[in-house]
């Protein structure tokens, strides 16, 4: 697959690039192409940032950095069986238990929720520092969605971190994944409080807590191109009729104020996933 010139490797981070050192130098620097490629697209095209991870893979499978993002990347293409076998791989090279709620979000991919939670109440768990422990809740809290059992969801994210004021990575994804569950029982003044507290907390735009709390409010956003082309349209003069005719009714079309309605917002995009993103992104159920 073609890579941009611009381009060069070394744009990979230093551990990554230690690893590779054990490759024969034009070898890693191909390989390191292609990761950088992986990372760069895996938002905006993860298709294409798959495509680059097979590459990588073709040339240095031993190489756990390599398994790791063609995780990442089977992962965000919803290939969920193929990006459990990689993080598996990754694992057993490295030792390293940081997968292991992105591996338990595959568990719920895979239709497996029960395993999700088995995972969750491992001794692995209490290894992982604090971001992977909220991200193991989350992926936690999702599973109970999966098996229909919201109370127990809304409890399970109940948690110190959720009741903090101070602001973390995690931060907005937690609040937007309790909000959300409070939602799904019919919780609404609780979940509009906490999808504001969401807003305040996502700086990146990481969810799309903004969206949910204007649509809960019944704010309606216009796409202000098309209103400027309809009032464009409504100013040009009518053609002159022909003598003896009356010009015709003006047709009123239902349908166009729905075709300025900008419809955000998914019940499903809940919880988590993910950031379960490690960001296990099924936690938007």
């Amino acid at each position: 697959m073609p890579i941009p010139e611009d381009v060069t490797g070394d744009e990979i981070d230093k551990d990554v690039r230690q690893e590779l050192q054990s490759l024969p130098k034009t070898l890693a620097e191909d390989v390191a192409r292609n990761l950088v490629m992986v990372a760069r697209l895996i938002d905006e095209d993860p298709e294409g940032a798959y495509g680059y991870s097979k590459v990588a893979l073709r040339l240095a499978s031993r190489v756990a950095a390599v398994r790791e993002a063609a995780g990442f990347a089977a992962y965000a293409n919803q290939k969920y069986s193929e990006a459990l076998a990689e993080f598996r791989a990754a694992r057993r090279m490295t030792g390293n238990v940081e997968l292991w709620p992105v591996m338990a979000d595959c568990e719920r991919g895979l239709g497996r929720p029960e395993k999700a939670l088995d995972m969750a109440g491992a001794p692995e768990v209490h290894k992982l520092d604090k971001a992977g422990q909220v991200e193991m809740r989350l992926v936690a809290a999702g599973a109970r969605r999966d098996m229909d059992q919201l109370d127990a969801a809304i409890v399970t994210l109940q948690s110190s971190e959720l009741a903090s004021h101070s602001i973390q990575p995690w931060t907005a994804r937690l609040r937007y994944a309790y909000a959300d569950a409070l939602l799904a029982v019919g919780r609404e003044d609780e979940a509009r409080e906490w999808f504001a507290k969401a807003v305040e907390a996502d700086r990146d735009g990481s969810t799309d807590a903004s969206d949910r709390l204007a649509e809960m409010d019944g704010v309606e956003f216009v796409d202000a191109l098309d209103e400027d082309e309809d009032d464009a349209a409504g100013a040009k003069a009518p053609e002159a009729d022909a003598p003896g005719t009356e010009a015709p009714a003006a047709e009123v079309d239902d349908d166009s104020a729905d075709d300025d309605l900008v419809q955000d917002a998914d019940e499903d995009a809940a919880a988590g996933k993910g950031a379960d993103k490690s960001d296990a992104e099924r936690d938007k159920d």
